[in-house]
C-alpha cells in the first residue's frame, strides 16, 4: 500500500537515537570539507564550485536517463559563476543550470506553487517545439486522469514500482508540504506548533515527500533534487556549493531507486507504516559521501594549484603544458598506465625527437616521474602523495581511445 493511503499520511516518523551517530558524521564531513575550502584561499573557489556544480548538473540528469554535454554544462555554470565563460546556446543545459541556481541562491524565499511549476518549466524550454503527442504539461501540476505511476520493464512485461496520488489531490497534497517546509524553515518565527527536524532530515523528508507526490507529468526527480538543495542550502544558510549531492545520487543510483521505493509503501516501512528512518539514514549517508567526494575534488584543486606555481620556475612550452593538464586532470592514479612518448606524439602531434626531448626536460625539472627504459618507459606527474600505478598498461583500444 503507497504511504499517502495510510490514514496518519503525511505524519512521518524516524528514531531520533538510530540517526543520531550518521548524523554527527555527516557534521564531520561537512566541516571538514568546508575547512579545506577555506584553507586553499578565494581565487581557487570560483574553479571548484565551478566543478561541483557541473558535476550536479550532469548527474541529476544522468540519473533520469539525460545525456548533457559536460563543456555546455561547465560554461553555462561558469557565466553564472562570473568566470569569463561564455554562455551556453544549449537551452536544456540552461534550463536545468537555471533551476539549481534558483535553488540554492534564493534559498531564503520561500518555495510556492508558481515557483515549483517555473522550476518544471525551465526543465522543457524546447517542449512547446514537439509535436503535440510528445509534449508534456509544463508549468503546471499534473491534470491527467490516468493514474500516475513509475514502471520499469518491456512492453507487455511492465513491473509498477509505484503510484502517486491522483492528479486531482495534488494541490492539496503540495500544499501540506509547503506549508510544512514555510513552518520547518530556520527563519520562521511560527513553527511553535510544529517542531523542526535535524537539518538533514528535514531534507531528507522533504525529497522523499515531494517524491511521493509527484506532482508534475515530467521532471519530478530534477525538481525534487533540486528542493532537497533548497533545503540544505536553508539550513546551512549559504549558496556556495561545496558538495554534489545528485553527482553521489548517482553513484548510487540503484539503492537510490530501492531506498525511495521502500520508503513510499507501507508494507515494508515498520508496523505504523510511516517510519521513513531507513530512508533518513541512507540520505544522511549519501550526504556524507557526497562531502567526502567534494573534498578529494577540492585536494585535487589544491594540489594541482600547487603544481602550477612549481612549472612557473621553468620555462614550458604550449605542448608540455598540455600534456601536464591532461595529466593533472586524470588526478591521482587515473591516467592508465602512466605516459608514454607514443601517447605524447598522439596529444600534442610533435615528431619522436622533440617528444623525447620535451619528456626529457620535465623529467629533469622534477615535473615528471619516470619508470622503466627504452620503450618501457612510463611517465607519471610528480605530485606529492599520488600514487601512480604504472603496472596497469594500456592495451591497444586504450591508445585509440585516447586522449
Amino acid at each position: 500500500m503507497p504511504i499517502w493511503q495510510l490514514d496518519a499520511w503525511p505524519a512521518f516518523t524516524w528514531n531520533p537515537d538510530a540517526v543520531q551517530a550518521a548524523l554527527q558524521n555527516a557534521v564531520q564531513a561537512h566541516m571538514q570539507t568546508s575547512t579545506a575550502l577555506s584553507a586553499i584561499g578565494m581565487q581557487g573557489h570560483g574553479s571548484i564550485n565551478r566543478d561541483l556544480w557541473s558535476q550536479d548538473a550532469l548527474a541529476t540528469a544522468a540519473i533520469e536517463g539525460q545525456s548533457l554535454d559536460v563543456q555546455a554544462v561547465r560554461s553555462s555554470v561558469g557565466y553564472r559563476l562570473g568566470l569569463a565563460m561564455p554562455r551556453s546556446a544549449d537551452r536544456d543545459v540552461e534550463g536545468l543550470v537555471q533551476v539549481m541556481q534558483d535553488a540554492t541562491q534564493h534559498y531564503a524565499n520561500p518555495v510556492t506553487d508558481q515557483r515549483l511549476c517555473e522550476w518544471q518549466k525551465m526543465l522543457f524550454p524546447a517542449n512547446a517545439d514537439k509535436p503535440l503527442k510528445l509534449q508534456v504539461q509544463v508549468g503546471a501540476y499534473r491534470s491527467h486522469a490516468e493514474p500516475m505511476q513509475i514502471i520499469s520493464g518491456i512492453l507487455g512485461k511492465e513491473k509498477v514500482h509505484y503510484t502517486a496520488p491522483p492528479s486531482a489531490a495534488v494541490p492539496h497534497e503540495m500544499a501540506q508540504l509547503l506549508y510544512w517546509l514555510a513552518a520547518t524553515s530556520p527563519a520562521s518565527q511560527n513553527n511553535l506548533s510544529m517542531a523542526r527536524p535535524p537539518w538533514l532530515v528535514r531534507a531528507a523528508l522533504a525529497h522523499l515527500w515531494f517524491e511521493t507526490i509527484h506532482p508534475f507529468e515530467d521532471g519530478n526527480g530534477r525538481v525534487g533534487r533540486a528542493l532537497a538543495d533548497y533545503v540544505l542550502a536553508q539550513e546551512l544558510g549559504t549558496s556556495q556549493r561545496i558538495f554534489s549531492l545528485s553527482r553521489q545520487i548517482l553513484a548510487e543510483r540503484k539503492q537510490y531507486y530501492e531506498q525511495l521505493e521502500a520508503a513510499q509503501h507501507a508494507s515494508v516501512t515498520g508496523q505504523g507504516g510511516l517510519d521513513v528512518t531507513a530512508w533518513v539514514l541512507w540520505f544522511i549517508g549519501v550526504f556524507t559521501r557526497g562531502c567526502q567526494h567534494s573534498l578529494s575534488v577540492i585536494r585535487l584543486a589544491s594540489d594541482k594549484a600547487a603544481f602550477w606555481q612549481r612549472c612557473a620556475a621553468f620555462n614550458l612550452n604550449e605542448r608540455q603544458r598540455k600534456v601536464l593538464a591532461r595529466l593533472l586532470d586524470a588526478g591521482d592514479g587515473g591516467f592508465l598506465g602512466g605516459l608514454t612518448a607514443e601517447k605524447y606524439i598522439k596529444l600534442t602531434g610533435a615528431s619522436k625527437a622533440t617528444a623525447t626531448r620535451d619528456l626529457t626536460q620535465l623529467h629533469q625539472s622534477g615535473l615528471l616521474a619516470v619508470q622503466g627504459q627504452g620503450k618501457g618507459t612510463r611517465y607519471a606527474v610528480a605530485v606529492a602523495d599520488w600514487h601512480s600505478d604504472f603496472s596497469r598498461h594500456a592495451s591497444s583500444n586504450d591508445l585509440l581511445d585516447f586522449p
